[in-house]
């Protein structure tokens, strides 16, 4: 198994733990008030939603990561989500040392 399909697995584990936020206007409040760790966007997302999450991750200095498509972002969570968020640094370095190898 590679290192993408197992932070697709992650995620799940994330969901599961409660520890994800789904749904542009809960991540965007996630990414405000600085529970928001990591930001997951979907690299297929909408060209609006692209620049309204790169742009406001970048002012409240939070992580984004573009690797994933919404079909795999959907699958891994178990619902259709183009933006994701964890809120645990736990789960964020274990996701960064997968998608670094």
């Amino acid at each position: 198994m590679t290192n993408p399909d197992r932070a697709l697995q992650l995620l799940g584990l994330v969901r599961r733990a409660g520890k994800l936020v789904t749904g542009e206007s809960f991540v965007m409040a996630a990414v405000r008030d600085g529970s928001a760790k990591l930001v997951l966007m979907a690299n297929d997302a909408g060209k609006t939603s692209q620049k309204q999450f790169r742009d406001k991750t970048a002012s409240y200095d939070v992580q984004l990561n573009e690797d994933f498509t919404k079909d795999q972002l959907s699958t891994a969570i178990g619902s259709a989500r183009t933006v994701i968020a964890i809120t645990d640094p736990g789960f964020v370095r274990k996701l960064q040392q997968l998608l670094a190898k």
